[in-house]
């Protein structure tokens, strides 16, 4: 048995990412530790309950408990939270906030959400995805990206499904374009708020194949219990054959639409 059981016995979603099991690791800690303290707590409820009635104790004592068991406890308790705290946390958050890959196979793309679903835009075979601007948002630039930007000319998008390869490092924009939402992706223990005119981002490296949901993890609005999307882990090979197919549609209709001709007034 292994310190993060717990989360599965308490029916966490497994993990798939590569920093994940740092963190459910620390999550098992803390919740072997919340445990302890519920049942310590609870004991020391019934003994207090039994020990102090009013039966048993007709006439209150206004010197309360003369012992130090309790201050010792406190401390303890206080410390074992000061070792979660610095011995995992902030390195693990450290980690996610700085160390962003950059590495040659990263994957960069960009989450726009909206009331109430998820658009990403993927960067075609240049690996690289075009600016963006609020102001540029339409019902047929659903992420804003900016049109003439020579970047973003085999730009891709695909709504409702972030479709990734096994074992890249990933690193996704996040962004809004009316409220707050948050793209939380449990399964790869990241998740990251989407604020309109911010622009924010988050990384994370899939070790594992298969398909998972993809919530907003803020209250957003009445649809806000049917924003969802899908998560694909797919081998590499499939991704860059998928990536490549749809980067050519891309650029092929981008083309076609700067040679359109422009029709007279």
């Amino acid at each position: 048995m292994s310190v993060s059981d717990i989360n599965t016995w308490i029916g966490i979603t497994e993990n798939a990412s590569e920093h994940g099991g740092l963190l459910d690791h620390m999550l098992g800690f803390v919740h072997w530790f919340m445990l302890a303290l519920f049942i310590g707590w609870s004991i020391f409820l019934i003994i207090a309950f039994t020990r102090f009635r009013q039966s048993k104790n007709p006439k209150a004592d206004y010197h309360g408990v003369r012992g130090h068991a309790s201050t010792h406890i406190e401390i303890g308790v206080v410390v074992v939270e000061a070792i979660l705290l610095l011995g995992f946390a902030f390195p693990l958050w450290s980690h996610q906030a700085d160390d962003f890959p950059t590495s040659p196979d990263t994957i960069k793309i960009r989450a726009m959400g909206e009331k109430f679903l998820w658009n990403f835009q993927y960067p075609g075979d240049d690996l690289m995805l075009s600016t963006w601007d609020m102001r540029s948002i339409a019902p047929t630039n659903v992420t804003g990206r900016d049109l003439l930007d020579p970047n973003g000319k085999d730009d891709f998008i695909n709504p409702g499904t972030m479709k990734l390869p096994l074992g890249r490092p990933v690193i996704v924009d996040v962004a809004s374009k009316d409220v707050i939402h948050n793209l939380a992706i449990v399964p790869m223990r990241a998740a990251q708020d989407a604020i309109p005119g911010v622009k924010a981002h988050m990384w994370f490296k899939p070790v594992k194949e298969g398909t998972w949901d993809i919530i907003c993890g803020q209250l957003c609005g009445p649809g806000h219990a049917q924003m969802k999307a899908n998560l694909e882990v797919v081998p590499g090979p499939e991704f860059d054959e998928w990536a490549k197919e749809q980067s050519a549609a891309a650029a092929a209709k981008s083309a076609a639409t700067l040679n359109a001709p422009v029709a007279a007034n």
